[in-house]
């Protein structure tokens, strides 16, 4: 039985790596530059030097290490090919393989948003269920499905890509995917903004939001809890429009929870609450009673995840 692994969850800022134990305990964790220059070409070396170095810090040999998984943020398909990461500048090809040949260790490879849903389905706030939807409400929506303890890729690693689901066909104005009408575009904090600001225009109403010089989604949520009528209109929008994804998201994932991550779920009760109800009004009967709370890893249920990945062989 080996007793180690690690998780590397790279962005495009830094990678964050977590040496862990396999029981879950967190050993070791610290972050390295991602240097995206050159079509990221040095991304994966950098990664491999880090782990050699950690494992020869702690005196720990590779032949007690179970492997490495990683997350990165594109679409991955199950065989650890990367469906292109413009963030890191990568194209298609098959970071498994090549890590792996790197550091010498078996590497599994998921999606960042899908890596962070199993993170929280392990050590987090779906702890002990094996059906888990996570949604990460941030500048933009990701989302990642666990059914029966895996991870949905689908056939081209874009399973579980919940933001992108069209929730309004009357949107004229497009989302950074280029379609129009994606939950991204209301749900996301950009998009509470948006919603907020096109409803102050539509409006007279006296509200504390037009206080505000550069209003943000953390503002319209403490002004609802404060009790301002506009910002608790806001959302009830806003999570009911959550509420109704979730619910067409249950008829096929049937999840035991929702977690809710990302920035904008750090105004918490509020947001499970309204949608949670929100979802009650939608959702078909036998999946209506599914939970909704708010995720407690933070920024490290990448790491988690991805080393619940490769444990999970």
């Amino acid at each position: 039985m080996k007793n180690y692994g690690f998780g590397v969850d790279i962005g495009g800022t830094t990678c964050k790596m977590g040496l862990f134990k396999t029981d879950g305990t967190l050993v070791d964790k610290w972050e390295i530059p991602t240097r995206t220059e050159n079509k990221g070409v040095a991304i994966l070396s950098d990664v491999a030097a880090a782990i050699d170095a950690k494992l020869e810090e702690k005196n720990i040999s590779k032949d007690d290490v179970q492997g490495v998984g990683v997350g990165v943020p594109g679409p991955v398909k199950t065989d650890g090919t990367v469906n292109g990461c413009v963030n890191l500048g990568w194209s298609v090809f098959n970071v498994a393989d090549d890590l792996g040949a790197k550091v010498n260790l078996p590497v599994k490879v998921g999606n960042d948003a899908n890596v962070a849903a199993l993170g929280e389905m392990w050590m987090g706030a779906g702890k002990g269920r094996k059906n888990v939807v996570m949604v990460t409400l941030g500048t933009g929506v990701g989302g990642g499905i666990i059914c029966d303890g895996k991870m949905i890729s689908g056939a081209n690693g874009a399973g579980g890509e919940i933001g992108h689901m069209t929730v309004n066909e009357h949107e004229t104005v497009a989302c950074n995917c280029g379609k129009k009408g994606c939950l991204e575009q209301y749900t996301s904090a950009t998009g509470i903004v948006r919603l907020a600001n096109m409803k102050l225009d539509e409006t007279d109403e006296s509200t504390s939001l037009r206080k505000f010089d550069s209003l943000t989604a953390k503002d319209i949520f403490d002004e609802a809890k404060a009790g301002d009528k506009v910002a608790n209109e806001l959302v009830e929008q806003v999570c009911g429009i959550l509420g109704t994804a979730m619910a067409q998201i249950a008829c096929v994932a049937d999840p035991e929870v929702f977690v809710i991550g990302g920035g904008v779920s750090k105004a918490g009760t509020i947001i499970t609450d309204n949608t949670k109800k929100a979802y009650r009004e939608k959702a078909f009967h036998a999946c209506k009673d599914a939970e909704f709370v708010i995720a407690t890893l933070g920024n490290d249920a990448g790491i988690y995840g991805c080393c619940q990945l490769i444990l999970d062989v």
